[in-house]
């Protein structure tokens, strides 16, 4: 087995493709009108992994967005040269939380998405994830 996608809620869609397609630049896998909603994934550049935009459609729904992990990270979105995507990220609109730091795992610094979700921006060190 493998992990082939998991759903991110959004607003809507259009913010959802700003952020991730535009912003992140991930690859745009899949966009189908299916009438009172649309099935939209994308992926990292060279990950199998997609995400599916879910626009939150109840209350409840629209209550999660940006807390899915409940104020955890729990997004990673890891780089082999984190100076150049440190850089790319932050001239693209990203405002990083933290000055990036170096863990026996790797260098690491957290950001939040538009919509409130925390994210690692990570470089694997000595001891790969």
């Amino acid at each position: 087995m493998k992990l082939s996608a998991f759903s991110i809620l959004v607003p809507d869609y259009g913010s959802g493709l700003a952020f991730f397609r535009d912003t992140l630049g991930f690859d745009l896998c899949e966009d189908v009108d299916q009438g009172r909603k649309r099935w939209i994934t994308l992926r990292a550049p060279g990950s199998d992994t997609r995400i599916v935009l879910a626009r939150a459609d109840t209350p409840a729904q629209q209550a999660a967005i940006g807390n899915q992990a409940g104020e955890r990270v729990w997004l990673f979105l890891q780089t082999d040269d984190f100076e150049r995507d440190h850089t790319r990220l932050t001239r693209a609109g990203i405002i990083f939380e933290e000055e990036p730091r170096d863990e026996p795992y790797g260098r690491v610094a957290v950001f939040r998405d538009p919509f409130g979700n925390r994210w690692d921006l990570i470089c694997p060190g000595p001891t790969p994830l």
